[in-house]
């Protein structure tokens, strides 16, 4: 039986190196993106990762494709593509969304990567009780109306507490798909060179002092993210789950 990979956020950027990287853990890809990638000995797949159906039709596809081998849901947006509430949409909701979508098919051995950010891990210490509370549950009745009031309509906190969101999905998730053999990780990466990593450069003056603070004094490259989320996926990390991973340079354990 053919084992099948997923690759969300699939047409650019760290998503897009996953792809390539991807092809690794299984012989069908599915590239998938709000339009369906053209890419090279892959599926290409439209999907709005908000949308449920078109979820549900993802999953349709992939069951009748082979065995679920490995999710790499990259797909998301940054505080300068959208407002507040869009952010909390893409990037928490679509999160959850897709994980319990592709819940049902989890065998043993099937994994899922979800990309979260260092923003998460730098607003910790910020964030409130309450907050932690309302991401926990993305998709509770009016979530994106609280969601948005919650942060003042701010976009730029808006993201980081999204990715806070998504790792405590994460690691909600790791329990449910550990039952059945599977396992769910996340990444963090810092400041990328990508489209999105160059267009938070040029409208956010604070990613340049984050850029100052790294370490390796330098930006990431795609392919350094991908090549971890790939590892989380195979099965030489076949007893890690529930846990979010810094792909940052060294930024957020020195301080930065």
């Amino acid at each position: 039986m053919d084992n099948v990979v997923i690759v969300t956020g699939a047409a650019s950027g760290m998503g897009r190196a996953c792809v390539d990287h991807a092809k690794t853990l299984g012989n069908v890809v599915f590239a998938v993106d709000i339009t369906a990638p053209d890419i090279e000995g892959t599926i290409g797949v439209a999907c709005d990762v908000t949308d449920p159906s078109a979820i549900a039709a993802l999953v349709a596809r992939v069951s009748a494709a082979g065995s679920f081998r490995a999710l790499i849901h990259a797909a998301g947006v940054s505080p300068t593509m959208g407002d507040a509430r869009k952010i909390f949409n893409i990037n928490l909701v679509g999160t959850q969304q897709i994980l319990n979508a592709f819940e049902p098919l989890v065998v043993p051995g099937s994994a899922a990567v979800c990309f979260a950010s260092t923003a998460a891990h730098q607003v910790a210490v910020y964030v409130t009780p309450d907050q932690v509370a309302l991401v926990d549950d993305p998709l509770a009745a009016d979530f994106l109306d609280h969601a948005e009031a919650a942060v003042a309509s701010d976009s730029g906190f808006a993201y980081a507490l999204s990715k806070v969101g998504v790792i405590q999905v994460v690691n909600r998730a790791g329990k449910a798909w550990g039952r059945k053999g599977g396992r769910v990780t996340s990444v963090s990466p810092g400041i990328i060179d990508t489209p999105m990593g160059r267009l938070e450069l040029e409208h956010q003056p604070a990613m340049q002092d984050m850029l100052a603070a790294t370490p390796l004094s330098r930006l990431g490259r795609a392919e350094e993210v991908a090549a971890v989320a790939v590892f989380l996926a195979s099965d030489a990390a076949s007893f890690v789950s529930g846990i979010d991973v810094l792909v940052d340079g060294g930024l957020v354990r020195s301080g930065g």
